[in-house]
């Protein structure tokens, strides 16, 4: 049976802070509201003002969009090739050898707490236990929390008839909107005793050295370091074309993009797992955002805006890459549509986002929140455009491309896609995935799944801000 740990009165409080603490507390900083009045009015008037140009002057607005469109294009590709070679410098992930990490003595070691969110996931809960019981820390500093809504009684049933061992313990989430892992977390936050707090899902094999990985990057990197992010991988990358496309994503974005973000002082957004937080960094700038939908990308901001940096750790937590191409868009749409709501957020108040985190850090954070889901959108809008010119060559496709716009998305479109490629590749490489090379080769069918996800996140974040589609785990075969 699930424990009682305190009483129902804590329990209730523990719940409304969860759900309504950081709206209260912070209002701005909360996604429970897309879009407040002044960025709502703002966006329906340049809507207005590029329809009225393009009735008035629709040859020289389709020309000028096109060439901002091209400009914001050859930016981010241009950023994220420095962020890459950035990445690929020995120094730019934090290394703490077998060795060092065994050598600390247990009494020096810090409290740990590991928040384990997990709901209607029963075929995952044996595996999870047995990582959580493999992981290498002294069990009398080790509290792992396993998160289960208190209606999800299949998996509950699951947890119980598994065994928790002797470092798990269940703790049951009062139902309640929103549905969300951050809210559920946020929940579990109050019942933590651990210095340091990390999150895994339900499916994570973390490496098992890793919290004590932390632990030692944490002493050495000092105060100023408010997280530790792990690397993610997969288990099953060779299992079809759309796990070999999601491993050479996340190799890329995990082993180069983020240890060159942490060598810049802009924000690195977290991955939704195995980042471990000091404790007292959640008391001074709020835990997660229970309405945002990537609830990670959101506090890794937060982390920067308030001066702490974030560190990019050598320990991989494996996880189960997608296999259902339904289920990779719904949970592709989710971040992406996340991803907004967070720069929607921190824009809010841009002038204080900008002497948090610099002018650089501002618009590397509007290129990579921003601009990632707004450049999967329009790439279905250009690749249209390109079909329409190869099956009939119009005279509007001819007129809004003049040479000065022309050759510019000619360079993009020749030279960006050959760069991306050629970044998979070294990725893959580097990360010991050599076999996924047709996966590289092929990523472009990728980027389509990727810009339908992009469309269906950016509609969803205008009907259903804070909806939580759910991924579901277990189909690896």
């Amino acid at each position: 049976m699930a424990r009682n740990l305190v009483d129902d009165e804590f329990k209730a409080a523990a719940l409304h802070d969860a759900v309504y603490g950081l709206r209260e507390k912070r209002p701005l900083s909360s996604a429970s509201v897309a879009f407040v009045p002044w960025q709502k009015w703002l966006t329906l008037s340049l809507v207005a003002v590029a329809v009225l140009a393009l009735v008035v002057a629709t040859i020289p607005t389709l020309t000028v969009l096109t060439a901002v469109c091209t400009a914001g294009y050859i930016a981010t590709l241009a950023d994220r090739l420095l962020l890459f070679s950035r990445g690929l410098a020995r120094d730019a992930i934090f290394t703490v050898d077998d060795d060092v990490a065994r050598a600390v003595p247990e009494q020096e070691l810090p409290t740990y707490t590991v928040l384990v969110p997990a709901y209607n996931e029963p075929e995952v809960v044996g595996d999870l236990i047995a990582a959580m019981t493999a992981i290498d820390y002294p069990a009398e500093k080790l509290q792992v929390l396993l998160l289960l809504e208190e209606d999800d009684a299949v998996t509950i049933a699951a947890a119980q008839e598994a065994g928790l061992g002797e470092i798990v313990e269940i703790l049951l989430v009062p139902a309640a909107d929103p549905r969300t892992k951050p809210k559920a977390c946020n929940y579990g936050l109050h019942f933590a005793t651990g210095d340091i707090v990390t999150i895994f899902d339900a499916e994570d094999l973390p490496e098992p050295l890793q919290l004590r990985r932390v632990a030692v990057a944490f002493d050495r990197l000092g105060d100023d370091v408010a997280c530790v992010q792990a690397k993610l991988a997969f288990h099953n990358g060779t299992q079809n074309m759309l796990t070999g496309w999601f491993t050479a994503d996340y190799a890329l974005w995990f082993n180069f993009v983020l240890p060159g973000l942490m060598r810049s002082n802009s924000p690195i957004p977290l991955g939704g797992t195995s980042n471990h937080i000091r404790r007292s960094v959640f008391d001074e700038i709020g835990a997660w955002d229970p309405y945002n939908v990537t609830e990670d990308a959101d506090l890794g901001v937060r982390i920067a805006e308030t001066g702490y940096r974030t560190a990019v750790l050598d320990s991989t937590t494996l996880e189960e890459a997608n296999s259902d191409p339904i289920n990779w868009i719904r949970q592709r749409s989710r971040w992406y549509k996340g991803y907004l709501q967070t720069w929607l957020v921190h824009v809010r108040r841009p002038i204080r986002l900008w002497r948090g985190i610099g002018t650089v850090g501002m618009l590397r954070f509007t290129t990579l929140l921003a601009g990632t889901p707004i450049i999967a959108c329009l790439n279905m809008v250009f690749w249209l455009i390109t079909i329409s010119w190869l099956l009939g060559q119009p005279f509007l496709v001819e007129e809004i491309f003049p040479w000065y716009v022309y050759f510019p998305a000619l360079i993009s479109l020749v030279f960006g896609n050959s760069a991306v490629l050629y970044m998979n590749l070294v990725a893959c490489r580097e990360t010991g995935n050599s076999a996924l090379w047709l996966a590289c080769l092929t990523v472009p069918l990728y980027w389509l799944m990727m810009s339908v996800a992009a469309i269906k996140g950016t509609y969803q974040l205008i009907r259903n801000p804070s909806y939580w589609e759910k991924t579901f785990h277990g189909l690896s075969s």
